[in-house]
């Protein structure tokens, strides 16, 4: 939307937003999502382009006041979602509902025919010039589940955290939760509080990391300037943001662990999991437990070439492995497998054919975040990467017609000045 919003601004407004999900069901906020509340400082404002009264500080004090928004310490997720239905009903943007894009098609003039489909779809077929998959942390690869888990266990035993989960059936049940990162937290706090028996968190590490690298990233210029480093500390600065990951926020760990019930295992990597009498037992170097159920907080993996609307062009998009060889004790193939981005989030061609099938597609989701930083990964750091998206988006469909622009350009002719010297003198009367 805040895409949209920003094109509109450049006056670009032959565009269309279009979402797979219900309206209202957009997005993680209240539908996997569980924490209670965003992690992001409420100060951050992050897709109101520069105008105040578009900030969801500005929306929360028309209904609460300036003392409302003092004694706020975090933003409630509901009210963000809530927030977010009144930025794109008062700009009146575009969107429409129930629409999955399947395919990506490049056709000829430049042009990308969208298959789509869903109940809300106006037709088979959408036509469009630029394509920005702004898809957010998934949209740049999928969900990852282990194979450990996925070849040894009928789904109906175990559960990403970005799947729909009924927790009413859990109730009185043993859970067992593989992550060590916020939404494991989160899961583990939301189970127990809708009745669950037991939630177990298991992390492969020694201890819970206390850092978080993005603080440091939010007011030191390191978000906004990142797309300048050059790609040897652009590839350093993510390795180091790997390895130590974001810890969870001091309210979610305190919420799950005061609850009775909940249980942390640190290094307690799972080596084995299986079926096992009607449940899951799952095997660390501590010994083996048998759950009811698992959820599995184990993140995404990003790569073009796991996502199924782009599997006419992906073997053409740049990888950073193809683009930059990091040192031995940096290499991570997941990093590698990032696709290698513009400043301005346009995916780049590995090979002279690609260039024309790629010309017009843009990656404004988690998978930007190696070339371009948080820009388009956090809500911290969108701010700073919407305007360069817009401006070459903008940029390129300006080019794109420069032969007719020229052309116009060399053939006005309109006077504008029409002062004449010497001056004609009036006549006497």
């Amino acid at each position: 939307m805040s895409t949209a919003f920003g094109l509109l601004c450049q006056r670009i407004s032959n565009i269309l937003v279009i979402d797979e999900n219900r309206e209202g069901l957009e997005g993680p906020w209240i539908t996997y999502a569980r924490m209670m509340t965003l992690r992001t400082p409420k100060h951050l404002a992050p897709i109101d382009l520069g105008i105040p009264s578009l900030t969801f500080r500005s929306w929360w004090e028309a209904q609460f006041g300036p003392e409302g928004w003092e004694a706020l310490d975090k933003i409630p997720r509901g009210d963000w979602m809530d927030y977010l239905h009144w930025y794109r009903n008062v700009l009146h943007l575009p969107v429409i509902n129930e629409v999955k894009l399947k395919l990506i098609d490049p056709a000829d003039e430049g042009i990308y025919k969208l298959h789509i489909e869903g109940t809300g779809a106006p037709s088979d077929v959408l036509l469009a010039r630029k394509v920005v998959l702004a898809t957010g942390i998934q949209g740049g690869g999928e969900w990852h589940v282990p194979q450990m888990i996925a070849d040894h266990l009928p789904h109906s035993l175990y559960a990403h955290t970005s799947e729909i989960i009924d927790f009413d059936s859990l109730k009185g049940k043993k859970i067992g939760i593989l992550g060590g990162g916020a939404s494991a937290f989160d899961n583990a706090n939301f189970a127990l509080t809708n009745g669950a028996a037991e939630a177990h968190v298991f992390v492969r590490r020694k201890q819970l990391p206390r850092v978080n690298p993005i603080r440091q990233m939010e007011v030191s210029g390191m978000i906004e300037r990142f797309h300048a480093l050059a790609d040897a500390d652009k590839y350093a600065v993510m390795s180091h943001f790997f390895k130590f990951n974001q810890p969870p926020t001091n309210d979610t760990f305190g919420r799950a662990s005061a609850r009775p019930g909940f249980h942390l295992h640190l290094e307690a990597p799972w080596l084995d999991v299986k079926a096992a009498g009607g449940g899951a037992a799952v095997t660390t170097p501590q010994g083996t437990s048998t759950f009811d159920f698992l959820i599995i907080a184990t993140g995404l993996l990003t790569n073009p070439d796991l996502r199924p609307e782009l599997r006419l062009v992906e073997s053409h998009i740049a990888r950073w492995g193809d683009r930059y060889k990091a040192p031995e004790e940096k290499a991570n193939p997941l990093l590698d497998a990032h696709p290698y981005l513009s400043p301005g989030y346009r995916f780049l061609s590995r090979d002279k054919e690609g260039e024309e099938l790629l010309h017009g597609l843009f990656a404004f989701n988690y998978s930007a975040i190696l070339s371009c930083g948080l820009t388009a990964a956090a809500l911290s750091g969108m701010k700073y990467g919407l305007p360069r998206l817009v401006s070459e988006v903008a940029d390129q469909l300006f080019l794109d017609d420069q032969e007719d622009n020229l052309k116009d350009f060399f053939a006005y002719d309109e006077e504008e000045f029409i002062g004449e010297w010497p001056k004609q003198e009036q006549a006497m009367s």
